[in-house]
């Protein structure tokens, strides 16, 4: 069936405290979407976020993030005062995330909830943590300890504490015991009103598209409480780090320094570790989307402690076994696989295999050297795939209009009849929309027609990614209008 959704990150949302949350700027997103005859929401990882701000760079792959849990909807439940969060600055530009003001003000403001809700919920925060025992343990003591040891990486902590000595670690337990609470409760509260916001979402009609990027963080709770599952040496470093190989775009490739996994171990318990994850994600999404999916035919691995990627080789992954153990443990689930980048013959064999949807990306289309035959041009999309002007890695349609290659842009302003009138960014949408594509997701910034200063991320940079919010006025009755009469006209409004 033919259907569409909009791509909007949880942190771009409009809210009063900083950043957007799970409360009334997600239910008025919804809304809208329903409104606008769209049946998708896409969102980003919604994982607690670390160094750089990056949602694929999680302390937790079963954790939420923080920064999420609507303080409003706490005051309702009793669990906040108004004076002791309304009144805090928290940030000055009402469409860009202040991080470090968030970091600052977001968690005295959470202590003081958790410390009502042990007191007023004490059974159903039991409940919570008897039901999540499995990572909930490791993730709040992780998150105890380093704040403990002032926020550095795990792998500089003590040895003892490093290692897992059962003892030391236990004793160290025993003395944070109550920030080891408190990271339990600030789980309950965002789950509590997750589950609230999603059971809003599917009442009305809209699926919740998550994101799980195939490689966790070096400095996470999922390193440090299975080093076993990675490839660490004896003493818990990684021996090399995942990135991708030098290519057109950069000459010395890219480091992401992520642990790589033990394929050969973990195929010898039947992906035991990688199976709980997935299952976990399909509890609080309804489709999935796996970035890197490439990476799990072959990987590239890169020599620890090298400054790029250039000395990186390619090793085998786990391959279509993976996915056979994955339908076995979960049956056929709703996932999405994210194929860009460099693909082999060998890794389009394995997409066909699973039967999942891959991915294309309307602004790689226009080369004008290929003569028509680009496979991301709409002309050549195939019906089982996802569709999208760009992601949250590329320029917006506008931006990309005024960016790339003038020669590449007239070659897409003439093969989508792009005009002034109708506004490119909505020109370029047009053509995903009328493609073959089963899904058509379109980013919220191409929808509102911005430019650059949309942008998501610009990958292997810093500094300026993963802050972008809309403005608080950017939902509008014609808004919904208009997208509901383009997703009529191409047939992909809900059945």
């Amino acid at each position: 069936m033919r259907s569409s959704g909009i791509l909007m990150p949880v942190f771009s949302l409009p809210s009063p405290y900083g950043v957007g949350t799970l409360g009334q700027c997600a239910r008025d997103f919804v809304s809208f979407l329903a409104q606008a005859g769209q049946s998708y929401w896409q969102v980003l990882p919604v994982g607690p976020t670390g160094y750089g701000d990056s949602p694929y760079q999680s302390f937790s792959s079963f954790a939420g993030n923080p920064y999420f849990i609507d303080l409003d909807d706490l005051a309702q439940d009793g669990l906040l005062l108004a004076e002791e969060y309304q009144s805090l600055p928290w940030g000055e530009n009402l469409t860009q995330v202040d991080y470090g003001t968030l970091y600052i003000q977001r968690f005295s403001v959470l202590r003081r909830a958790v410390a009502r809700l042990q007191i007023k919920h004490p059974q159903a925060l039991a409940a919570f943590c008897w039901e999540h025992h499995g990572w909930l343990e490791d993730y709040a003591r992780f998150m105890a300890f380093k704040e403990h040891f002032e926020g550095i990486a795990w792998s500089q902590w003590p040895d003892p504490i490093r290692l897992r000595d059962p003892q030391a670690v236990e004793e160290l337990a025993q003395e944070l015991a109550p920030d080891i609470i408190f990271w339990k409760g600030v789980q309950y509260l965002f789950f509590t009103q997750w589950e609230a916001l999603k059971t809003y979402a599917n009442d009305q009609g809209i699926s919740i598209i998550g994101d799980l990027p195939i490689y966790v963080a070096g400095d996470s709770a999922d390193v440090w409480a299975n080093p076993g599952q990675f490839q660490l040496d004896e003493n818990l470093a990684p021996t090399e780090v995942a990135g991708c190989p030098p290519d057109g775009f950069s000459a010395d490739g890219q480091l992401w320094g992520n642990p790589l996994f033990d394929w050969e171990g973990m195929a010898q318990d039947g992906y035991r570790w990688w199976m709980e994850r997935i299952a976990f994600q399909f509890r609080i999404y309804d489709v999935l989307r796996i970035d890197h999916f490439r990476g799990f035919e072959s990987y590239y691995a890169i020599p620890a402690g090298d400054e790029n990627a250039r000395r990186g080789r390619w090793r085998p992954g786990p391959g279509i076994a993976f996915f056979n153990h994955l339908k076995e443990a979960l049956g056929d689930r709703p996932i999405i696989a994210e194929d860009l980048g460099f693909l082999t013959p060998a890794v389009h064999e394995m997409l066909a295999q699973t039967g999942y949807p891959g991915m294309k990306v309307l602004e790689f289309a226009f080369d004008r050297r290929d003569s028509g035959q680009n496979l991301y041009l709409p002309h050549n999309y195939p019906v089982n795939c996802i569709a999208y002007v760009g992601t949250h890695d590329n320029d917006t349609a506008l931006g990309w209009t005024q960016t790339a290659d003038p020669e590449d842009v007239e070659l897409a302003r003439t093969y989508l009849n792009l005009t002034p009138k109708e506004g490119e960014s909505w020109g370029m949408m047009r053509g995903v929309w009328a493609s073959a594509a089963q899904y058509a997701i379109m980013q919220m910034q191409d929808v509102l027609g911005l430019g650059s200063e949309g942008r998501i991320n610009t990958p292997s940079t810093t500094g300026d990614n993963w802050k972008w919010r809309a403005a608080p006025s950017y939902l509008t009755p014609e808004l919904a209008q208009r997208l509901h009469q383009m997703t009529r006209l191409y047939g992909r409004l809900p059945q």
